[in-house]
């Protein structure tokens, strides 16, 4: 069952935020993740969130981004990613006054290419578009309205999940089917920068199979192998939320499809691909 009402925090209110912690500290031209980026699939193992977020910060840095937006950025996840020493980099591939395509990459410690990441960068400017033409779906009920969700029980005091603030609206860790959850970090990404909205919504946006599982954690892993981020606009404020629905299929894949928003509505959607299969 999901765990019990609020914890008597406002939304709005930063008395949980852990100031000075972040996911990752500089270490010369990389970082060293620490163990709030810990996953539950292995406690020596990153969350996919952290470091997606990190490989977005490297591609917002890349140069000739005044005036663009991120409207797509799809990860793949080629192996796990350790808690310990991290690189990233990333370059413009198809350079355009409208439309940029930019790729990137994590490495671990020896090198070993861990992540990639390609994302496509749109010009913004604005139109004209119909009153009777819906641009931003209402969202779901807000972050205010949600209780605070239990986690998985991963044997494990420090990492993702305490690392963010959830409030569920709809479903959650410990209910199967469809959910509907807000976020928010409760620390930096890297130590000593204010997260961007793209990071923090990179950061958010892996959880979807997670929050909308089916099959039974302890008899089942559900793990993606990419993750697909489509932007329509970037969220305000700190929250986003993620409302999920895992479809697994008898072949051993299946797939977890999110639609994106934050308090004003919809900013976009996620996809991932899962490996599915019974624990051994």
């Amino acid at each position: 069952m999901p765990g019990g009402g609020t914890d008597g925090a406002t939304p709005g209110a930063h008395t949980i935020r852990r100031v000075g912690e972040a996911f990752y500290e500089r270490d010369g031209n990389g970082f060293i993740a620490n163990e709030l980026t810990r996953g539950p699939w292995d406690p020596g193992a990153q969350h996919a969130g952290p470091p997606s977020g990190l490989l977005g910060r490297e591609i917002e840095l890349v140069d000739g981004a005044d005036g663009f937006q991120v409207a797509r950025v799809t990860f793949e996840i080629l192996r796990p990613v350790p808690i310990g020493a991290v690189s990233v980099e990333a370059e413009v591939v198809r350079p355009g006054r409208s439309v940029q395509m930019i790729e990137g990459a994590l490495r671990g410690e020896d090198g070993e290419k861990l992540m990639t990441a390609r994302a496509w960068r749109i010009r913004e400017a604005e139109i004209s578009i119909p009153d009777d033409v819906e641009t931003t779906p209402a969202p779901p009920a807000g972050p205010e309205q949600g209780y605070k969700p239990e986690f998985f029980r991963t044997g494990q005091a420090v990492g993702y999940h305490t690392a963010m603030d959830w409030r569920s609206v709809g479903g959650g860790f410990h209910e199967a089917g469809p959910a509907t959850v807000w976020m928010r970090m409760n620390c930096q990404l890297v130590t000593g920068e204010e997260p961007t909205p793209l990071q923090r919504t990179l950061v958010a946006a892996d959880v979807g199979n997670g929050i909308s599982w089916v099959l039974d954690w302890s008899r089942y892993l559900f793990i993606n192998v990419d993750l697909s981020v489509h932007l329509e606009r970037m969220p305000e404020g700190e929250w986003v939320c993620v409302d999920a629905v895992t479809l697994p299929q008898r072949n051993g894949i299946g797939t977890a499809e999110s639609v994106l928003s934050d308090e004003r509505g919809r900013i976009g959607r996620a996809a991932q691909a899962l490996m599915v299969a019974e624990r051994p």
